[in-house]
């Protein structure tokens, strides 16, 4: 197994913690840039741009060094605005007018579920930087990089029961589009797993409005932990809830969703025991694994964030992907390399990244666990969590 690298097929840079099979001669030809994309909801009802912003601070990086062994990459930002119509007009644009190689980086609420079936048809691979919507890890041609929703569902009641010892767990979910089945399995998951059975399990958890009643109702039915998908304002408001209404003995357990500076900062005085699971590395942590993201995100004048960690490790995944490859770079023989399946290995995640040719793919099964505490994010350990198989 030879190491290659991005950089080191540049100009002779330091190379990554990953390994490709090639030989020395191997090396990507193109004729003019090499064109990659995405389409992520950027405007609209959120703003998922630092994912995006991520990759394409790599490939410009990437082209300030000469570019993958000369060939400079061109990367395209599609605003799909949270709308159907236009997350299909996107790709379409990318697909037939941008002639793109490969999808990468991008952060949608509905990109997977609207154009999945559009990417199987022309066999353009997508290494979703932030898979959201269900089909991003059901889908033939995507594979995220991040754990996500459902997977860390699991993983969550997994370590809530493992290791809080938490005996009766219950889950409040907000649905969106069709992501109520996708929860429901990923329960399944720790059920069949575990040998245990849940608890209490509402799917009726609202965007907005009050949680009160939700909190008495995870009170009187006796809940050891409760697992939620909010966000950031939910999160904040189900703490301060908690607090006023003097609830103890629950242990609030959240996604990656959760997982943000505001969220922190917003609850400095709460008792309540609070922690959640990350996508990848933790990005508040100054270390080693994320150095190379930090170092890349300060250059390019980009924020810190989770998502632009998801851009970044996307844009490595296609970088190296491409530097491993031997001949022209098109759409058909990147695709294959993709589906070879070889496994990539980045310290930023617990994971191997694995794309590969399956029906289905959700690689990154590892999170890192944060508690709160006095208005910080702490590590609750050292190492990541990682899944178990199911039996």
């Amino acid at each position: 197994m030879k190491r290659l690298s991005t950089l080191a097929l540049i100009a002779g840079a330091a190379c990554l913690d990953f390994g490709v099979a090639g030989t020395a001669l191997a090396a990507p030809s193109c004729d003019g840039a090499i064109q990659l994309g995405s389409v992520s909801t950027i405007t609209g009802p959120v703003d998922f741009s630092d994912g995006p912003k991520g990759a394409k601070a790599v490939f410009d990086q990437i082209n300030e060094a000469g570019g993958i062994n000369g060939c400079k990459i061109e990367y395209t930002m599609a605003d799909d605005k949270g709308d159907p119509q236009v997350a299909a007009q996107a790709a379409r644009d990318l697909i037939d007018n941008k002639n793109v190689v490969a999808l990468g980086g991008g952060a949608s609420l509905l990109d997977c579920a609207v154009n999945a079936g559009t990417y199987k048809r022309n066999d353009v691979m997508s290494v979703q930087g932030v898979g959201v919507d269900p089909m991003c890890f059901n889908a033939p041609t995507i594979a995220p990089v991040n754990v996500g929703p459902y997977t860390l569902t699991t993983a969550m009641l997994d370590y809530a029961s493992k290791e809080l010892k938490d005996e009766k767990l219950c889950t409040f979910f907000i649905v969106l589009g069709g992501t109520q089945e996708a929860y429901a399995q990923a329960v399944k998951r720790w059920e069949e797993m575990s040998g245990k059975k849940i608890h209490l399990v509402d799917m009726t958890l609202p965007l907005q409005g009050d949680l009160t009643p939700y909190l008495i109702k995870a009170r009187d039915a006796g809940c050891d932990a409760v697992l939620t998908n909010q966000v950031e304002p939910g999160v904040v408001q189900m703490i301060n809830t908690a607090d006023a209404q003097k609830i103890e003995g629950i242990d609030w357990v959240f996604l990656a969703s959760g997982y943000t500076e505001g969220v922190a900062k917003a609850l400095p005085n709460t008792k309540q025991p609070v922690y959640l699971g990350t996508e990848w590395e933790p990005y508040t942590e100054t270390n080693e694994a994320n150095a190379d993201w930090m170092a890349t995100m300060e250059k390019a004048g980009l924020p810190k964030t989770a998502f632009s960690q998801g851009g970044y490790l996307a844009a490595k995944v296609l970088a190296d992907m491409i530097a491993s490859m031997d001949g022209p770079v098109t759409r058909e023989r990147l695709g294959a390399k993709l589906l070879e399946g070889k496994p990539m290995k980045y310290s930023i995640a617990g994971s191997e990244y694995v794309f590969g040719d399956a029906a289905k793919h959700a690689p990154m099964q590892a999170t890192k666990v944060m508690a709160l505490s006095e208005g910080k994010w702490v590590p609750k350990s050292s190492g990541w969590y990682v899944l178990p198989a199911a039996n």
